[in-house]
């Protein structure tokens, strides 16, 4: 039995495939223990998984909502997270997960959690490194879709030398962000090291890259050692939300998919859910105009909204994307890579409304897939949304696409692939 200490940090969409893999290394006879935020542990624990606290906790976060709508902001929203939060955290969540980590025979650390690898160095116990969106490798044979300049890619595409010259502009700035990081490096005897949000973050021992390649393929820039699992799916609420009635939804959410035509699934996932604006209500004109039922997953604002909906429209707070989705007509998120995969997984039609962060790269590769369209998030009305999904629904080859995508990642497992990696490094 070997003990493993998970260091996620984000969202449930971040949490919940490190919280799949601490599942499966228990059932194999192992300790595992996922070290995150506050916020999550009665989820964890639930689950039968060992905890331990690492600041920031996304719990107190969540109640500054100026701080919320900086890190959402369509264009700056990476920007403000790294200088806000996750910088300014990196030497408490050093603390926290060297604490867990003490005596571990491995840690497995999250692209945001910067304080993860310092832990693993400074005790010198071995790391694999996780990435969940492949937006995170910044290939320049696979350019990313950068918030602040959608448009970037393209110049990318056309001229590969042109990444570089941004790579290295950007590497720039983030190694002047990154002053409190090195602080901490040479206050615990450690070498300044590569940038923490660039090559910094992946560990020498490898890689676990928790998507499919039918999503993203592998490139010959990305760091040596990397497995592409496939996805990994984990999407039960636990104890996430204390006051809700996951038995009773469930049933009214059955017998309301059972009562008609499949539903329009609008959702924001668990974090963008916090900034959603005029999204849910506009949702809701949108699949009224379009004379279809839907189902709304609308998080803490779900009362209020439920007041204005008509009996076509089941609005919840949340629902196990797996036992939902594929009963759907189609499927508008905004694109983080939870929702992604299950979405994919499902096999349904999709808009794509990206946010923010890793959303609108996510959105580009369900594009080139053949699965989706993609509306910005500014043009988001009722009127323009009628119009992608009537485009979505009415043309064939958006079905065709995602039942194939569906078949591939169905092949495909995941969870088996990643653990059989954990337990050949622990051997």
């Amino acid at each position: 039995m070997a003990r493993v200490v998970l260091n996620p940090f984000g969202s449930f969409g971040d949490l919940h495939p490190f919280l799949a893999i601490a599942i499966e290394l228990n059932r194999r006879g192992h300790e595992a223990i996922v070290a995150t935020s506050e916020i999550y542990r009665d989820k964890i624990v639930a689950e039968g998984v060992g905890f331990a606290p690492v600041r920031p906790d996304l719990g107190a976060l969540a109640t500054d909502a100026e701080l919320l709508r900086r890190i959402w902001d369509p264009k700056h929203g990476p920007e403000h997270l790294l200088r806000e939060i996750l910088i300014p955290n990196a030497r408490a969540s050093y603390e926290d997960v060297a604490a867990a980590a003490n005596g571990a025979d491995l840690l497995l650390t999250h692209s945001a959690s910067y304080g993860g690898p310092v832990a693993a160095q400074k005790l010198r116990i071995p790391w694999l490194s996780v990435v969940l969106q492949p937006m995170v490798f910044f290939s320049a044979y696979d350019p990313p879709v950068f918030p602040a300049a959608l448009w970037i890619r393209h110049v990318h595409a056309l001229r590969p030398w042109a990444f570089q010259i941004t790579r290295t502009l950007m590497k720039l700035e983030l190694d002047r962000w990154m002053k409190p990081v090195r602080e901490l490096r040479a206050s615990l005897g450690l070498p300044p090291g590569a940038n923490p949000a660039l090559e910094g973050q992946f560990s020498p021992r490898g890689t676990l890259a928790l998507f499919s390649r039918h999503f993203a393929q592998p490139q010959p820039d990305w760091p040596e050692g990397v497995t592409v699992t496939g996805f990994v799916y984990y999407d039960q609420l636990g104890a996430a939300i204390p006051h809700f009635s996951r038995t009773q939804r469930e049933t009214e959410l059955r017998q309301f998919l059972d009562a008609g035509d499949p539903p329009l699934v609008f959702t924001l996932g668990s974090s963008a859910v916090m900034q959603a604006g005029n999204f849910f209500r506009e949702s809701i004109r949108a699949a009224q105009s379009l004379g279809m039922r839907a189902v709304v997953l609308t998080g803490p604002l779900a009362k209020p909204l439920a007041i204005l909906a008509p009996t076509s429209i089941f609005i919840t707070e949340y629902a196990p994307y797996s036992e939902l989705l594929p009963h759907a007509a189609a499927i508008v998120h905004q694109g983080g890579i939870g929702t992604t995969a299950q979405s994919l997984r499902a096999g349904r039609p999709m808009l794509a409304v990206p946010w923010s962060h890793d959303q609108p790269d996510n959105a580009e590769n369900l594009r080139r897939l053949g699965v989706a369209r993609v509306l910005r998030r500014n043009q988001y009305t009722a009127v323009r949304a009628a119009k992608e999904i009537t485009k979505l629904l009415g043309d064939a080859s958006y079905r065709t696409s995602a039942s194939q995508v569906r078949e591939k990642l169905a092949q495909e497992n995941g969870i088996d692939v990643a653990v059989d990696r954990i337990e050949a490094i622990l051997s």
